[in-house]
């Protein structure tokens, strides 16, 4: 197992490596040679739901967030049947897909559609060298077990033992359409959880990152469609927390469960499901930078260089001297307390005349934590956090805007 370089970066979920991706889409065509039977036009049918629920009940809920538990025969036949998919090992993926809950639509998540283009999140980003390494210390709980490390080694074992059963069952048509097919279009049903459920849909819950619902993602990847929902509490072990919400996976894990083939299904909190819980941490720094994105500091910033830069001077009234530039709190602090000192009597007189000065600055104006909240409430769906992502996006601007002013023209021009 190789670990990433420093430079490498992670991925949502993951992808085949480039050549069998690539040839699979290549033997679809293989149908226009074999033609097309009614029995590899229903395994075509049947391993793609099949596998669909291998991806999501296998992949991703069992491997990637432990929503549900299991014996370990029942989870050596998920990784196998997951595996079948040929998107690479359990091991591997799970790993990305933890990677990308950690660092969602920032600039860690390479795949992101918010920070790339909507086609390299999708396929392009599948044919760098760097996405075969993974990260073994986030997958200590699936690294211990050994028939999980062999189907990691051999991780296309699975799905070329599929592709000769097929090919048993109805020969080449078996192979191409029941096969290679399928298997494509499994491939897209996954990938656009990537990338449409980045970019389509709505936000019921505020998790600091671009993630929707979307319904019709919904149905052809069994209930993965609700991708926002499943951002605000990674662990549960169904996505849909509505009862409109379709979620076939879900129905099925619940099917197994009285079955007594799994157990301990992980629910998500009834106050995450009401949005009634506080944020986490992450959440509210991550959502609050983008509240703070959203104020024009340079603008600010030249305001107020241009307001002190042209501020009339005051007869009578001697100020220690200051330089924006430099000026720290405590300074500010001694500044205005030199001022009243000297003001003295004439200080009736001198406040007039600021007040006449002051009339001619034009300021933008840094926005209050309250005028914050309401902009958060504008942008946010409804959390208790709105405050404390207000809170904390105020004090963003504040540390932007004074980084700025103190930077010499060379840094701040750069």
């Amino acid at each position: 197992m190789s670990e990433p370089s420093a430079a490498a970066d992670h991925d949502d979920i993951v992808y085949p490596s480039a050549i069998p991706f690539a040839l699979a889409h290549l033997a679809g065509l293989g149908a226009f040679w074999s033609g097309v039977t009614a029995t590899s036009l229903w395994l075509c049918f049947g391993l793609y739901w099949l596998r669909m629920f291998a991806v999501t009940a296998g992949y991703h809920r069992y491997f990637s967030h432990r929503s549900y538990k299991t014996s370990r025969i029942g989870q050596f036949v998920l990784a196998f049947l997951a595996q079948s998919t040929a998107q690479k090992s359990v091991i591997w993926w799970a790993s990305k897909h933890r990677h990308h809950h950690r660092f969602a639509d920032t600039e860690h998540d390479v795949h992101s559609p918010v920070q790339s283009s909507f086609f390299y999140s999708h396929v392009g980003w599948i044919f760098s060298r760097q996405h075969h390494e993974f990260d073994a210390s986030t997958v200590t709980d699936l690294t211990r077990f050994p028939e999980l490390r062999l189907l990691h080694r051999f991780e296309l074992a699975p799905a070329i033992l599929l592709a000769l059963a097929c090919f048993a069952i109805d020969g080449w048509s078996g192979l191409f359409v029941g096969f290679f097919i399928s298997t494509v279009l499994v491939y897209h049903g996954t990938f656009c959880i990537n990338s449409l459920a980045h970019v389509h849909g709505d936000k019921h819950y505020v998790t600091g990152d671009e993630s929707r619902n979307n319904w019709w993602l919904a149905i052809i990847t069994m209930g993965e469609g609700w991708h926002n929902n499943h951002h605000a509490y990674q662990y549960s072990v169904r996505q849909g927390f509505r009862w409109w919400q379709w979620d076939p996976t879900y129905y099925l894990i619940l099917g197994l469960s009285k079955l007594r083939l799994v157990w301990d299904l992980k629910a998500p909190p009834q106050a995450v499901v009401d949005r009634s819980q506080a944020l986490p941490p992450r959440v509210i720094e991550r959502s609050a930078e983008r509240l703070a994105a959203s104020v024009p500091v340079d603008r600010i910033v030249q305001g107020l260089r241009e307001a002190y830069a042209g501020t009339p001077a005051l007869p009578g009234l001697h100020l220690p001297e200051l330089h924006l530039p430099t000026l720290t709190l405590p300074e500010l602090r001694e500044a205005l307390a030199t001022m009243q000192a000297r003001a003295g009597e004439r200080l009736s007189a001198i406040q007039a005349q600021a007040h006449e000065a002051m009339a001619h600055w034009h300021v933008p104006a840094l926005p209050s934590r309250e005028e914050l909240t309401e902009k958060a409430a504008a942008m946010f769906v409804k959390t208790p956090s709105l405050d404390a992502i207000a809170a904390r996006a105020h004090d963003m601007l504040v540390e932007a805007i004074h980084a700025r002013l103190v930077a010499t023209p060379a840094a701040a021009n750069a």
